[in-house]
């Protein structure tokens, strides 16, 4: 049975009750949608800027928060210092911090004219700092990755790329994010504390760790995937090399049997390197964001989720708006449901 089949023969009598029209719609008609060797037209018209996350209304904002127990509050986000795990190798800075303004530096330069009484009696201080848009905790937006020299949508570079980021699918498009989120713990359902290094997350490991954890997902969800490397966060040697991920058939499950919304993960490159591409060598990154639509979360600290076994919850996260960028920092907060 091929996608669009299951679709139809599912999406109705299965689910069909409890979505939102937009959800079936977009269902029924991706299938078709997907040239291998190009990049996705959206469903939601040639001027969507944001994917998937168009799934994202009021209706489905109110169903996510309904039965929720806020007795603790998980908070999925790295801390961001110097030393942290960068892509550093790949020539991309690392993150800096530096200090602007210190007390005693204030008292003796004196930058606004306040006087060294003044400055003395009350202590000041600011830093400032830079990074590269895809280190901590953050999301890409749907321009970092594509296919002939075109994004999601069929947005060319030539016509949308200055120089001073995109004019389309910058990352400041991207609405707050609330959604029903659904933890996919790996490792636990396969007996181990992390998997190996290099290990590609198969279709079947997604089904087993569904059955272990007895969760379901549906369309629309954020689906988290667990690898167990963020026990390594605060070494980052260890923890950039040869990190497990997503496997391009367990890409094409999520995506497209299960339509999940946003994909996230515990490490730094999403999928295995190097890249398990489809049959016409395209890589997991560009399958997702630019012919799927789905937006990428990496580095999520989802150590705490995993040792309470919270695998459904209402998942909330909000990027910077950076203008034009292809990807922002997020901090993502998980809050369980009472049953």
């Amino acid at each position: 049975m091929n996608f669009k089949q299951l679709i139809k023969e599912n999406a109705f009598h299965r689910i069909g009750k409890t979505l939102s029209p937009s959800i079936i719609i977009f269902s029924l008609s991706f299938a078709g949608m997907v040239n291998a060797a190009d990049v996705g037209s959206s469903p939601w018209g040639k001027d969507d800027e944001i994917g998937r996350l168009n799934l994202v209304t009021p209706e489905s904002r109110r169903s996510a928060l309904e039965n929720l127990n806020p007795s603790q509050v998980y908070d999925l986000s790295v801390e961001y210092y110097i030393g942290m795990p960068s892509w550093q190798a790949a020539g991309d800075p690392r993150f800096q911090m530096w200090m602007t303004h210190t007390p005693k530096g204030t008292a003796i330069d004196d930058p606004l004219s306040l006087g060294r009484e003044m400055n003395t009696h009350v202590s000041y201080t600011g830093s400032a700092f830079s990074m590269y848009a895809h280190m901590g905790t953050h999301i890409d937006a749907l321009n970092h990755f594509g296919l002939n020299g075109k994004i999601w949508n069929h947005f060319s570079a030539e016509q949308y790329l200055g120089d001073r980021g995109w004019k389309k699918a910058g990352i400041e498009k991207v609405p707050p994010i609330i959604a029903r989120g659904v933890l996919l713990d790996i490792p636990a359902a396969k007996g181990l504390q992390e998997l190996s290094p290099g290990y590609r997350i198969t279709p079947k490991d997604i089904k087993t760790t569904l059955s272990f954890q007895q969760t379901e997902l549906t369309p629309g969800d954020v689906v988290l995937i667990r690898t167990g490397r963020m026990k390594h966060y605060h070494d980052a040697h260890k923890y950039m090399d040869n990190a497990p991920g997503l496997g391009m058939g367990a890409a094409r499950l999520l995506a497209e049997k299960y339509q999940a919304m946003s994909l996230g993960t515990d490490n730094l490159s999403f999928e295995a390197f190097p890249s398990e591409t489809s049959d016409n060598y395209v890589p997991v990154h560009t399958y997702l964001l630019a012919q799927q639509g789905i937006t990428i979360m990496e580095l999520l600290d989802l150590e705490e989720l995993a040792k309470d076994q919270i695998y459904q919850f209402a998942f909330m996260a909000m990027p910077l708006k950076i203008r034009g960028g292809d990807a922002a920092p997020i901090r993502p907060i998980a809050i369980p449901y009472r049953h």
